[in-house]
């Protein structure tokens, strides 16, 4: 039986407001004629202020505004495909991992559907993937691109904010009238505000996994202002969403900054949190994963549906494993909503859709522990490389409860182009003066003992 929850193809026309569309134009001209180091600029505040609903219609193929920028960011970096040092510290392993999944994911997709729609939809999502990385890691090549991105960052979380607020207070979503989603979202009586994404939950999101972002700018003196602001602007994105998911991705935030004493002893904590895990597995009623139905931090969470969906996408792991399977809406209530992006993936993908997705989040935990040591002694570098490992964190565990199809993605790609961005320039750094200093007693005892060997022989 075929899924009732998707439907592939579209019409023909253009749904775009006027307004977007002068934007779209705007945005497109900078992006092809601006510095390089300025396009980040118009690129982002075009993706995360405009709906995903918008779209040019064309014979069935839907061009989102973040499609369009895309190909003509992509139009700017072919233009400079002769030149050198066009990815910040080369093609690397989180690159090839990332290209590895989305071409893997889309052809999966595409033999598990073996539609034509179903196809050009795969497509899409492959532009998206690709072009959305790749243009962000031109985009960001140096320090400077990644504090100028924190801040491009910092406003859309401001501006979101008092959107944001304005929902709460007229339960009228100012981005709604631009067409192409609702005003305003109401449930249990609570207005779940949204502001320009495609969900309340991706709005929430996206100001909790910036928030150590954010921590790290108020570092620079020069950027405590918009800093400040940023934070205010992120948590109140989190809490007008009302959603259990944002809040817990906040708290994971706060979290992994707070462990940056620990920094140096990781390992046993990693460990120990394996082993409470499987401890409790053993002794409790139901297994570890039913801990997620517990979670319910506004009184009107859906995390039983979340519990479900990974109990569901275990005990059936034989019908998605190779190939993802299509009729996962018949293994119980709801569960068409895929409120999970490890599920999701895995259903869509199959199994090695799914490791590959989190290769890429290993990959880039990995680099930083890397980069990290390499880094060792100099704090303000160390602080920099753990904050965005909190982010990376937090992202972890949104994932838990939402898949980032709409902004959210960008902004998951925005952080891995700025994680290239630290390790490259980790590798590249000089090293610490504690470590030179220990360097060079090694070189001074070396001949010595030396010496004494020629001495007695």
């Amino acid at each position: 039986m075929e899924p009732q929850n998707l439907r592939f193809g579209g019409g023909v026309g253009m749904v775009l407001h006027p307004l977007v569309a002068l934007a779209i134009l705007l945005a497109i001209c900078l992006i092809l004629f601006l510095p390089r180091k300025y396009i980040i600029v118009p690129l982002l505040l075009a993706i995360f202020f405009i709906p995903k609903g918008q779209a040019v219609i064309l014979v069935g193929v839907h061009f989102t505004a973040a499609k369009i920028l895309f190909l003509a960011g992509l139009i700017r970096w072919v233009s400079r495909w002769s030149q050198r040092g066009l990815l910040a510290g080369g093609f690397n392993s989180v690159d090839r991992v990332l290209v590895a999944f989305a071409i893997l994911n889309t052809l999966i997709f595409s033999l598990q559907w073996m539609e034509s729609q179903a196809l050009v939809k795969s497509l899409g999502d492959l532009l998206d993937i690709l072009g959305g990385y790749f243009v962000l890691r031109f985009a960001i090549q140096d320090r400077k691109d990644v504090k100028r991105t924190v801040k491009v960052l910092a406003l859309i979380a401001i501006v979101s904010a008092v959107c944001m607020i304005n929902e709460q207070v007229t339960r009228s979503n100012i981005f709604g009238r631009l067409g192409g989603m609702p005003e305003t979202t109401v449930r249990d009586g609570q207005v779940r505000s949204q502001a320009a994404f495609e969900v309340f939950i991706t709005a929430g999101t996206y100001g909790a996994t910036l928030l150590p972002l954010l921590v790290w700018l108020w570092s620079d003196p020069k950027s405590r202002i918009v800093s400040s602001l940023g934070m205010i602007g992120a948590t109140v994105m989190v809490v007008t969403c009302h959603a259990s998911t944002t809040l817990s991705a906040y708290a994971a935030g706060i979290l992994g900054l707070s462990l940056w004493p620990l920094r140096r002893k990781m390992r046993p904590v990693r460990w120990g949190v394996l082993l409470t895990l499987v401890g409790l597995h053993l002794v409790m009623h139901g297994p570890v994963w039913s801990l997620i139905e517990k979670v319910d931090l506004t009184g009107s969470s859906s995390s039983y549906h979340r519990y479900m969906l990974i109990d569901n996408c275990i005990r059936h792991f034989w019908d998605w494993w190779l190939l993802g399977v299509k009729n996962y809406d018949t293994w119980g209530f709801d569960m068409w909503d895929l409120s999970d992006q490890y599920v999701a993936y895995a259903v869509s993908g199959g199994l090695a859709t799914l490791v590959f997705f989190i290769a890429i989040i290993s990959r880039s935990f990995a680099g930083l522990g890397t980069a990290r040591k390499l880094v060792a002694g100099n704090r303000k570098e160390e602080w920099f490389l753990w904050c965005l490992g909190a982010a990376v964190f937090a992202h972890v565990v949104a994932y838990f409860g939402i898949g980032y199809f709409d902004q959210m993605q960008f902004a998951w790609f925005a952080l891995l182009a700025i994680i290239c961005v630290a390790v490259s320039e980790a590798k590249r750094s000089p090293v610490p003066r504690a470590q030179q200093a220990r360097a060079s007693a090694c070189q001074v005892e070396a001949p010595m003992n030396w010496g004494v060997l020629e001495t007695y022989r």
